[in-house]
C-alpha cells in the first residue's frame, strides 16, 4: 500500500547500546547533521524508505532515563515528546537487558508506539546468554520485539516493517501499574491534565513526573496538585519499575555466571577502595613505558627516513639553482617542522592502542568509580573523572564529554581542570625533553607529568569547591555509573579507533602544524629590516626577548624557548617543530639532532639542564590548551569571556608552578 504521508521516528536508547551504528546503517549517507535549538549536541535526520512509505528518522543522545538531569537527557525527552515524532524506536543492548528495560518502561508510559530493538544478539549469543523472543513482548503490552545487528545489517527489513505496522495499530496502553495508592493518585492527575491540557498526548507520563517532583513538567504544564502530591514519590516509582523489570529478566533471560564471576573477582581487586588508585597508576605508568620503550625503537626508522628524505630534498633543491629562501623554507622550515612531529607517529600510535584496549576491555568505567572518592574530595562526582580520562587522548571530546554532567556548575568546572590532563599532543614534548636529559630515567620523567596533571586538576577542583562551600553554593554529587563485565577487546574496534585518532593526528601534521611551521620559519628569518640571516635579529627574536625576564623566575628566560611555547597555542606539537627550526636541524628528536639542540641550549644558557628541562615540560603541561580546545570550550560553555579568563587563569598557574619548582629545585641544585 502506497502512502503519501512521511512517518517520523525517533531513535532512543542507552549510551553505547549501538543506537548510532543501527541508525546509519538504515539511513545510509542521507543524513542531515544540524545542533538541537539552544544546545550544542547534534541532531542527526535522515531518510528511509520502505515498501513505498517515507520515513524521516531522528537519531537522538544517548540516555539512561527521561529525567531531564543532563542537556542529553533535555534534548532526548524533548525530542519524543514532541507532537511530530508518531514512533519511537527503543535500541536495547541485548547483553545488558536489565539496565536498558528502565528506559523502555519510561518510553511506553508516553502513550506512543515504541519498537524494541534487540540489537547486539551476536554478543548474547557469544556470552552464552539466550533471551525467550515469545515472553519478552507478551511482558511488554505486545509491543514489537525485533532481534537486530546493526554493525552487521542484520534484522533491518524486519525492523522498519515492525515500525509501519506498530504505527497502523497504535499504542497498546499502560504495561504495569503501581501500588494502589500511586494509581489513585495517577488516576485524578491524569483527569486534570486531560481537563487542563485537552491536546496533550502524555497525560499519564506527566502524571507520574508530578508525583516524582519533576520541576520542568511543573514549570512547562502548571496545575494545581497540592491537595494530590503531598510528597515525592519517586523513590517508589522507581522501585516498582526495577522490580517489574527483575520479573520480566527471570522470565525472559537465561545465560552463564562464568563471566560474571570472573568480573566479580577482578574487581574485587581492580576496584578496591585502598589499591584501586595505586593499581591504576601502575597500569598507567605501564602504558608509559611502552610508550617510550617500543615507540622510541620504532621512532628510529622514521628518523632515519625524515634524515635521508630531508638530504635528498637538500640536493634536489641545489641541483634545481632553486633560491635559497625556498630552500630554507621547504628543508628548514616545512620538512624539519612537519617532518619532526611526524617521527612521533609510533609513541601516539602506542598509546592510544592502549587507551583503546583499556576502554574495551570495560576497565576504565571502574577508573571513575575507583577515583569517585578522591573526585567527591573536590565536590565532584566519579562521573567527572571519565572526561578527565578522555583528556589523556585529546582535550577537544574531553571537553565535549562533560555534557554528560548534571549541572552546569559541574560542566564548567570540569571545563576548567580537563585541560590539565595530559593530551597526546604533548608527548613530543617529554619524548624531546626527556630524552635529552633524563636518560634511562626518561619515562619516569613523562610519567611523571601525567600524575601531576591528574592532582593539579583535583587541586583546583577542591579550591573551587571550598570557595562555594564559602559562599553557601555547594551542591553534594553522586555517581551512579553501570560497571560492564570485562570483555576481550575487539581488535576490529581498537584498530578503527588507533587508525582514526592517528588520521586526526596526520590531518593536524599536514593543516596546522604545516601553517604554523612555516609561519615559525617566516618570524625567524624576517625582521624589521627584512629577510636575515641570523635568527637573533628577527622578529621572534624580538617577541621572545621582551618576554624574557617575565619567563626567567620559571627557568625559561630564552626567546627560542617563548617562541616556541606561544607557537605551540596552535597546537602543542608545534612547540617540538619549532625546536627543530629555531636549532636549525633536520630532526631534533634524532640523537645527533638532540646532541646539537643540547650543545645550542648550553652555548646559550651554559646553566641550562635537567631542572630547566622539567620545568619547561611543566608549563607545556599545565599552560593554555591548543587553540581547537579553547574553541571547544568557547562552544560548550557558550561564553567567550569564561574562555578568555580560563586561558589566562592556565596561563599564569602554568608559570607559577614552573616558577615554583625551579626556585625550590635551584637550591639543591648548583
Amino acid at each position: 500500500m502506497r502512502r503519501e504521508e512521511t512517518v517520523h521516528v525517533a531513535f532512543v536508547g542507552n549510551p553505547n547500546c549501538g543506537k548510532t551504528t543501527l541508525f546509519n546503517a538504515i539511513t545510509g549517507a542521507k543524513l542531515k547533521v544540524a545542533n538541537w535549538p539552544g544546545v550544542t549536541v547534534e541532531k542527526i535526520e535522515g531518510e528511509a524508505e520502505y515498501e513505498d512509505v517515507h520515513m524521516t528518522l531522528v537519531d537522538t543522545p544517548g540516555i539512561y532515563s527521561l529525567t531531564s538531569y543532563t542537556i542529553e537527557e533535555k534534548v532526548t525527552r524533548g525530542c519524543v515528546m514532541d507532537d511530530d515524532i508518531e514512533v519511537i524506536v527503543n535500541v536495547v543492548d541485548a547483553s545488558c537487558l536489565e539496565r536498558n528495560l528502565y528506559l523502555t518502561l519510561q518510553l511506553l508510559e508516553l502513550g506512543k508506539p515504541v519498537v524494541l530493538a534487540l540489537n547486539m544478539m551476536d554478543v548474547v549469543e557469544e556470552r552464552g546468554m539466550e533471551i525467550d523472543l515469545h515472553r519478552l513482548p507478551e511482558l511488554l503490552g505486545d509491543i514489537p520485539v525485533v532481534p537486530v545487528s546493526a554493525a552487521r545489517r542484520k534484522g533491518l527489513d524486519i525492523l522498519l516493517h515492525a515500525v509501519i505496522h506498530h504505527y497502523e495499530e497504535g499504542s497498546k496502553g499502560d504495561v504495569f501499574h503501581y501500588s494502589q495508592e500511586i494509581e489513585e493518585k495517577l488516576t485524578e492527575l491524569t483527569r486534570m491534565m486531560r481537563t487542563n491540557y485537552p491536546t496533550h498526548s502524555s497525560a499519564r507520563w506527566h502524571a507520574i513526573k508530578l508525583l516524582e517532583g519533576d520541576k520542568d513538567v511543573k514549570t512547562d504544564h502548571p496545575i494545581e496538585v497540592g491537595h494530590i502530591v503531598d510528597r515525592s514519590y519517586e523513590k517508589e516509582i522507581i522501585q516498582a519499575k526495577y522490580a517489574f523489570i527483575e520479573g520480566i529478566v527471570r522470565e525472559t533471560l537465561f545465560y552463564r555466571k562464568k563471566n560474571k564471576d570472573g568480573t566479580d573477582q577482578a574487581d574485587a581487586l581492580l576496584t578496591h577502595p585502598l589499591w584501586g588508585v595505586p593499581i591504576f597508576l601502575c597500569i598507567m605508568a605501564l602504558v608509559f613505558f611502552l610508550t617510550f620503550a617500543v615507540g622510541d625503537w620504532l621512532k628510529g626508522y622514521f628518523e632515519d627516513f625524515l634524515e635521508f628524505f630531508s638530504g635528498q630534498a637538500h640536493s634536489l633543491l641545489s641541483a634545481i639553482h632553486a633560491a635559497d629562501w625556498l630552500n630554507s623554507l621547504i628543508v628548514d622550515g616545512i620538512i624539519a617542522g612537519v617532518g619532526g612531529i611526524l617521527t612521533f607517529i609510533p609513541n601516539i600510535a602506542i598509546l592510544f592502542l592502549a587507551l583503546a584496549v583499556l576502554e574495551d576491555s570495560g576497565y576504565m568505567s571502574r577508573v571513575a568509580y575507583v577515583m569517585d572518592g578522591i573526585m567527591g574530595k573536590a565536590g565532584l562526582s566519579g562521573k567527572a573523572f571519565l572526561p578527565m580520562v578522555l583528556g589523556f587522548g585529546c582535550t577537544v571530546p574531553a571537553i565535549m564529554a562533560s555534557r554528560a554532567l548534571e549541572t552546569q556548575r559541574d560542566r564548567r568546572r570540569t571545563m576548567i581542570i580537563t585541560p590539565f590532563m595530559s593530551c597526546s599532543a604533548r608527548l613530543p614534548v617529554y619524548v624531546l625533553f626527556s630524552g635529552m636529559f633524563f636518560g634511562k630515567y626518561a619515562h619516569i620523567a613523562a610519567f611523571s607529568m601525567y600524575v601531576i596533571g591528574m592532582l593539579c586538576a583535583i587541586l583546583v577542583a577542591r579550591v573551587l569547591h571550598v570557595m562555594e562551600q564559602r559562599r553557601g553554593e555547594a551542591e553534594s554529587d553522586s555517581l551512579l555509573i553501570e560497571l560492564p563485565e570485562y570483555k576481550k577487546p575487539n581488535g576490529r574496534t581498537i584498530r578503527i579507533y588507533v587508525w582514526n585518532k592517528l588520521k586526526d593526528y596526520l590531518s593536524k601534521a599536514g593543516t596546522t602544524i604545516f601553517i604554523a611551521s612555516i609561519l615559525i620559519w617566516a618570524v625567524l628569518n624576517f625582521g624589521p629590516q627584512g629577510m636575515i640571516t641570523d635568527p637573533s635579529e628577527s622578529f621572534g627574536a624580538i617577541l621572545g626577548r621582551w618576554l624574557e625576564p617575565l619567563m626567567r623566575p620559571a627557568g625559561l628566560g630564552m626567546w627560542q624557548i617563548i617562541v616556541s611555547l606561544i607557537a605551540g597555542i596552535s597546537a602543542k606539537e608545534v612547540v617540538v617543530s619549532s625546536f627543530s627550526v629555531l636549532f636549525g636541524v633536520g630532526s631534533s628528536e634524532a640523537a645527533s639532532g638532540m646532541d646539537m639542540v643540547v650543545e645550542n641550549l648550553k652555548s646559550i644558557d651554559p646553566g641550562f639542564g635537567p631542572l630547566n628541562a622539567y620545568c619547561m615540560m611543566l608549563f607545556v603541561l599545565l599552560y593554555v590548551p591548543c587553540a581547537a580546545a579553547m574553541a571547544t570550550i568557547r562552544k560548550e560553555s557558550g561564553s567567550t569571556a569564561f574562555m578568555v579568563k580560563l586561558a589566562i587563569f592556565q596561563i599564569l598557574f602554568a608559570w607559577m608552578a614552573a616558577a615554583l619548582v625551579f626556585q625550590i629545585g635551584s637550591l639543591f641544585i648548583l
